[in-house]
């Protein structure tokens, strides 16, 4: 069995760089049209877009309009098929808990939980018309994995993961499966570009970007970082047909970056 989506509509958030583009550009590659939500187009989106395999859509998700217009859109184009709730991002507290403000807080479950279940929300009435259909959460293994440094980050992952396995009780039923994907590091301008996390880390610490993901990718089995791609392929499969029977699961793909079960 083949992960055929064509005639799909798959809509992604966050989709205009690292994770979000690679699965934007794999679930094309599978015959989907994506509709591609993001405040700033890209012109690996743009590509997409020319090959008439995607719709943009300027959205600010972390407000209450950038979710329904993102919806909105796929729903012009017949529906939703996929959602893939992928908009997020992470800010180091090297100051830890008393220097992290209500601002901060609700600013990370803003952008990391509360888009995702407004998106969803809108998404629901269309899978359930269209009778069926998948939802991928892109959270982190920080969800189980906490750490002090990132304590918002961490707390807003783990409400993303807990909510997903509600959705996968409510509508399992219907036709639609829920499912988290909790990647450790990934290899993307979030870690490595130059104002990214591992120059944070090396901000804070003295050593260097490069020994910094050298002592990161230290703690896998594996000895290196994920890619967007491997993330995106697994993001496919749990879309498709092949994963029929897979629902409510949180499927690591670290590494062996976590080293307990």
């Amino acid at each position: 069995m083949e992960n055929n989506l064509a005639t799909k509509v798959a809509v992604v958030s966050g989709a205009s760089k690292g994770i979000g583009l690679a699965i934007s550009q794999a679930l094309a590659a599978a015959g989907a049209h994506v509709v591609a939500g993001a405040r700033h187009n890209s012109p690996e989106l743009q590509a997409l877009e020319a090959a008439g395999s995607a719709t943009f859509v300027a959205a600010d998700l972390s407000t209450t309009e950038g979710p329904r217009a993102l919806v909105a859109a796929a729903a012009q184009r017949g529906g939703v098929d996929i959602l893939v709730n992928n908009a997020g991002a992470v800010t180091p507290r090297f100051e830890g808990l008393l220097s992290v403000s209500d601002e901060d807080w609700m600013e990370a479950l803003t952008l990391n939980f509360l888009s995702a279940v407004r998106i969803t929300r809108e998404a629901v009435p269309h899978m359930l018309v269209r009778g069926g259909g998948a939802i991928v959460m892109i959270g982190s293994v920080n969800a189980t994995l906490p750490e002090w440094n990132i304590v918002d980050y961490s707390a807003s992952k783990a409400a993303l993961a807990n909510f997903a396995k509600s959705l996968s009780k409510e509508f399992g039923h219907k036709g639609i499966r829920v499912n988290t994907i909790s990647p450790g590091p990934v290899a993307t301008d979030l870690w490595l570009a130059e104002d990214g996390i591992a120059a944070q880390f090396s901000a804070a610490s003295g050593a260097t970007p490069d020994q910094v993901v050298d002592s990161v990718v230290a703690g896998s089995a594996t000895g290196r970082f994920t890619t967007p791609a491997e993330v995106a392929d697994l993001t496919v499969f749990l879309a498709g047909e092949q994963a029929a029977n897979i629902t409510g699961a949180d499927i690591r793909i670290d590494g062996g970056y976590v080293p307990t079960l």
